[in-house]
């Protein structure tokens, strides 16, 4: 009986992320990217100047900056070390070159997503601001439409609990935990009803779960507060390495890319036959580009929406940095150390090994020293997407019961206690279904985000284009 459930929820998985999904979300970026003429390209440097420099007298919870690391937090995670491993090892080095594709048009996405966000939120008296989808396709798309608004929050609640922020995340941190410390499980404990397993697994699982409980408590302002200092960090730390990587085999990096683009257009060719034909290339690239950056479906705008900002364009500018930092850098570097160090070639490894493969082997240090590094960014990735969607699952949870009669703030704080438990618990999953579940519902929450995104296009250029001419004559005005 659970295999045939799993063989279901497998099939409905194939389904959901099948080719129409990433075609939707792909034809979206594309079709914005046209109408906002290259935004992406022409205001990026604005964007990123505006990233670090936030904005005074908006109102908001948080900062733009704050907003921007809240939303990283649950967008740079596991997938930018062992999705891309995975990507690459499936579809060849070529599926890079079509994770960049889909991040590129994906950054026109974000940056939508994010103006949305900011036009079509709600901030009470006190400054609790509330937006995202569901208030996008509310507000924007009318009052007819919020039984889409509401199909949005009730898979964004299920993805945060079930599975994509808490039980692989945990998963991931325990694992990396113990393929370090207690590789061949010399170390056990017996836990009655469950069974044996490493003590890092045990440690670890129990220090997460009690660090997690201590940030989570304190709402969003703790949540952002970490953020913005852990981020930052964690992403440097991981991009320093890379790059370290990179330059000590320099003269290797013109093959590499060489090796990409080549097997973007002819995977067999540039990899011998070692991988399938151009759909699956193109189908493991765009995927993943899509699961790593989030660009469409509809998470990241939750964050964006508890900016303290006063425009919609400027916000959209600064989430739409969050795809250019996760994919086009992080990413990329990523698949360049698997390329040059021919990790992905390496028979019996997967995920998370072909990374390690790569930094042992393309590190000038001892492979303990470079599977400690790596070890360290899959922690500090997991644990802030963790609590990244956290945020996401309980905007989308306030959404859903602030027309009902119940104490919103007891609900919340109920729901934060039972997302603290399956944190704790996470480890001990081992049921696949739980996990395929959550990729449903992962995305679904794209199908009406993108409705909206769709129906919206015409407010997003039309708020484009009159931000830029008001700050055309106010930069004239000032030159006279």
């Amino acid at each position: 009986m659970l295999e045939i459930i799993n063989n279901f929820l497998n099939q409905l998985d194939n389904i959901v992320w099948g080719i129409p999904l990433m075609a939707l979300i792909l034809v979206g970026g594309i079709f914005l990217t046209v109408r906002l003429y290259l935004l992406q390209i022409r205001r990026l440097p604005l964007a990123l100047k505006w990233m670090v420099k936030n904005e005074e007298g908006g109102k908001g919870e948080i900062t733009s900056f704050a907003a921007l690391c809240t939303a990283l937090s649950a967008t740079i995670g596991t997938g930018n070390i062992v999705g891309v491993a995975t990507a690459v090892g499936t579809g060849g080095p070529g599926a890079l070159f079509w994770m960049l594709v889909a991040a590129f048009f994906g950054m026109a996405t974000k940056y939508s997503e994010g103006l949305l966000a900011i036009k079509y939120r709600v901030v009470d008296e006190s400054g609790h601001a509330l937006g995202g989808p569901f208030y996008y396709i509310e507000n924007g798309m009318g009052k007819k439409f919020k039984w889409l608004a509401k199909c949005f929050a009730f898979f964004g609640v299920c993805v945060g609990l079930l599975g994509i922020g808490t039980f692989s995340q945990v998963n991931g941190i325990s694992s990396a935990v113990k393929n370090f410390f207690d590789p061949n499980s010399e170390n056990v404990v017996a836990i009655a009803g469950i069974g044996k397993y490493s003590w890092a697994v045990v440690v670890s699982s129990l220090i997460l779960a009690i660090v997690v409980a201590l940030v989570l408590i304190g709402g969003i302002k703790r949540i952002a507060s970490v953020s913005q200092i852990i981020v930052p960090f964690m992403a440097a730390i991981y991009i320093i390495f890379v790059l370290l990587l990179v330059l000590s085999h320099i003269t290797e990096v013109p093959a590499a890319f060489a090796t990409i683009v080549q097997s973007a257009f002819n995977p067999k060719a540039a990899t011998g036959g070692a991988v399938g034909s151009i759909f699956v290339c193109v189908q493991k690239g765009v995927a993943r580009g899509i699961f790593s950056n989030e660009a469409g479906l509809g998470s990241a705008p939750i964050a964006a929406a508890a900016a303290q900002t006063k425009q919609p364009v400027r916000q959209g500018l600064v989430s739409m940095t969050g795809t250019f930092i996760d994919t086009i850098i992080i990413c990329t570097l990523t698949g360049l150390s698997i390329v040059m160090t021919d990790a992905y070639k390496v028979s019996g490894l997967e995920g998370v090994e072909v990374t390690t493969y790569a930094f042992k082997k393309g590190l000038p240090f001892a492979n303990n020293i470079s599977g400690f590094i790596l070890m360290l960014c899959l922690v500090f990735f997991a644990f802030t997407t963790i609590l990244g969607w956290n945020y996401y699952s309980e905007r989308c949870l306030e959404y859903l019961i602030k027309d009902k009669k119940v104490n919103t703030k007891r609900t919340l704080l109920v729901f934060r206690w039972l997302y603290i438990l399956a944190v704790f618990i996470g480890p001990y999953m081992t049921v696949s279904a739980v996990w395929t579940i959550a990729d449903i519902f992962n995305g679904l929450m794209a199908i009406p985000n993108m409705i909206a995104i769709f129906a919206l296009s015409g407010v997003i250029v039309k708020e484009t284009r009159e931000f830029f001419k008001e700050e055309k004559e106010s930069a004239e005005c000032i030159e006279e």
